[in-house]
């Protein structure tokens, strides 16, 4: 564990406080960790439980993470440790530490797996159903060995990710998280301009403001649709290290509220438009219906759409990166080294993560199994279960009535909503196979 801050992993060690970081960087780097491919899944959850429901859910499950963040935050500073598994071993001890570290890991592991899964497919297509989906590398050049799904894949981890994750300060990746929330920009933009468009040459989908229950929907195969807004709003991996170099830590809680007001807008513009523009021909994937259009200006509009996203990716991708590295540093090697074998270490697991994600992405080609697994587990334990729970222990005491209602409240509906969905995915998977 890091009970000091001079222990705090990826902090050189002759610097162990530079809290130089500021408000706006926090906004940036917050609304990064938070969109991800969660712009890709709003607009499918939209579909599976109609319009209403779905923008009522996103309020909801934002304003959850905020309580569920000032919580965190507010028990980080009663004690003395300054990591998520630090917090969880004062609450729980040694177990509660590992255990947050191994949900750190699955959740961003998956997520490192999933934007390489996201960007070869943008890059060199796929297939999916039997159809074939070009990449844009294949619809500008044809088929050749270089621009193939392994080779693009690649191409983009050595020469844009790995100096990306070479960084040990957060707040280094704040222009680059800038950059990322500018792309996320134009990629709604486009996606918004394309489908008012439809709507004035009356060429929209058709769409459903609740959803339609039947003989092949049940309403508890809406749950499958929830996981995946938890872990559209996971960050919770990345409070400690971003609010730890503020001047004041206190100003977290700002950072959090403007950053989770910019996404949900972000994700009620794509998700309603996005749902107008595709209807019920949705795919999980929304990159994937962009890969047609009969004229040349729609040709370029789908083009920058993917591209715009595909870069964002690549730029959520190092801050996603940090805190997996250094929970896994903190779990294996929690003793202060020589600057030598830090140095060492730090480029070895680098290397390492970088490796097996590259590897687990071109095996597991479909990413929709891996958003709905974390949602309903790692993700869900990091967003609300942890936090409530660390609220109900209340080692220091700081816990008022209010918090501790809220915090059992905020457990029992995660732990209930996680155990329906994996329970409906098991039963669509049994089904699926017979």
């Amino acid at each position: 564990m890091s009970p000091a801050p001079e222990q705090v992993p990826l902090l050189p060690a002759a610097k162990p406080s530079m809290k130089t970081a500021s408000v706006s960087g926090a906004v940036f780097n917050v609304s990064t960790s938070i969109i991800g491919a969660g712009i890709m899944s709003i607009p499918f959850a939209l579909k599976v439980l109609g319009i209403i429901p779905a923008l009522v859910l996103i309020v909801f499950v934002a304003f959850l993470t905020d309580i569920s963040v000032e919580l965190l935050l507010r028990f980080t500073h009663s004690g003395d440790s300054t990591t998520y598994a630090g917090v969880m071993k004062e609450s729980f001890g040694p177990i509660g530490s590992i255990a947050t570290q191994v949900c750190i890991m699955i959740t961003n592991l998956g997520c490192l797996i999933m934007y390489q899964i996201i960007i070869g497919d943008v890059l060199s297509g796929n297939k999916e159903g039997g159809k074939v989906h070009l990449g844009v590398l294949q619809e500008w050049f044809g088929h050749h060995w270089w621009n193939t799904r392994e080779f693009s894949i690649l191409f983009t981890l050595v020469f844009i990710l790995f100096p990306l994750v070479l960084f040990r300060r957060v707040d280094s990746l704040r222009f680059s998280s800038f950059i990322s929330v500018v792309l996320a920009v134009v990629f709604i933009g486009i996606s918004s301009v394309m489908a008012i468009m439809a709507i004035v040459e009356g060429k929209t989908k058709s769409t459903r403001l609740v959803p339609e229950l039947d003989e092949e929907t049940s309403f508890f195969d809406l749950f499958t649709a929830v996981p995946v807004l938890v872990t559209a709003f996971c960050f919770h991996f990345n409070v400690h290290p971003i609010s730890s170099e503020l001047h004041k830590p206190s100003n977290m809680t700002t950072a959090v509220r403007i950053a989770l007001l910019l996404c949900a807008i972000f994700y009620f513009t794509i998700g309603i438009f996005g749902y107008l523009l595709f209807g019920d021909s949705l795919m999980s994937d929304i990159l994937m219906n962009f890969d047609e259009s009969g004229d040349t200006t729609g040709a370029l509009l789908n083009d920058v759409v993917r591209l715009s996203y595909a870069v964002h990716l690549m730029l959520v991708f190092p801050l996603l990166n940090f805190p997996l590295r250094s929970n896994i540093i903190e779990l294996f090697f929690p003793k202060k080294a020589s600057s030598g074998t830090d140095q060492r270490r730090f480029l070895g697991i680098t290397l390492a993560l970088l490796v097996f994600s590259y590897l687990a992405a071109i095996a597991f080609p479909n990413i929709w199994y891996i958003f709905q697994f974390m949602g309903s587990t790692s993700a869900a334990c990091l967003a609300f279960i942890f936090p409530g729970a660390i609220a109900l222990r209340d080692v220091n005491g700081i816990a008022t009535k209010k918090d501790k209602v809220v915090a059992l409240g905020m457990v029992i509906l995660a732990v209930g909503t996680s155990i329906v969905a994996i329970s409906i995915n098991i039963n669509n998977a049994l089904e699926n196979k017979n």
